[in-house]
């Protein structure tokens, strides 16, 4: 079962939310927030497996929040669900440790599929806001691939490669013939060498510097 905490500042938003998922199998929503502040609080007492965050908040924004909620309890995952497509919400997201970005008029099948492949390690973005993402990373200055890998084995570079695709540890286990174990100590040792702190971080350095198939 996965819990979810929701966390949006208008009721309606909410309800919808909530009414979405608590017919969806395999998930149960274990708290509701109206604003940042409340979301983590509520995250650190009940400690949800996944917290839904609106961006766009009065007082304590979602970026704030969700800054905090990773800082403080790493193991829950921030799904961001907001209206907004621009380009400086989609990096503070990630910048803040969101594992995934969607609008808030995602269909109930996609939400419901982005909460489970978010649980089971995957990056989830809205197709509309990947197209943004990805021109950044095109526009952004590309460092030569030997300055980003030099301590990089080509285990792990291969394993940043599956990684910056989105898949789980488990999917990267079964492609490679490796234990799902051996694969979660490889990410680990990823994340340190290239110095990120999760799986998102470290797909957007795959594709800033071209490392992503």
């Amino acid at each position: 079962m996965i819990r979810v905490l929701i966390c949006d500042d208008q009721d309606v938003v909410r309800e919808g939310l909530h009414a979405i998922l608590r017919t969806a199998q395999g998930i149960s929503v274990i708290g509701i927030a109206g604003d940042g502040a409340t979301a983590i609080e509520l995250t650190l007492k009940h400690k949800p497996d996944l917290v839904l965050m609106d961006l766009n908040m009065p007082g304590m924004t979602g970026i704030q929040a969700t800054r905090i909620i990773r800082e403080k309890a790493p193991e829950v995952q921030v799904l961001a669900l907001t209206t907004y497509d621009a380009d400086e919400w989609i990096l503070d997201a990630i910048r803040a440790g969101a594992a995934g970005y969607l609008l808030k008029d995602t269909p109930r099948a996609g939400l419901v599929q982005a909460i489970e492949g978010t649980y089971a390690g995957q990056t989830f973005v809205d197709p509309a806001i990947a197209g943004k993402l990805f021109s950044h990373v095109a526009r952004a200055t590309t460092l030569a691939e030997t300055t980003i890998t030099a301590s990089l084995n080509p285990r792990e570079h291969e394993i940043l490669k599956l990684l910056a695709r989105g898949m789980s540890n488990a999917e990267i286990a079964a492609q490679l013939f490796l234990s799902e174990g051996t694969v979660r100590n490889y990410v680990s040792s990823l994340f340190s060498k290239l110095n990120v702190n999760d799986r998102t971080q470290a797909a957007v350095i795959a594709l800033r510097y071209g490392l992503a198939d």
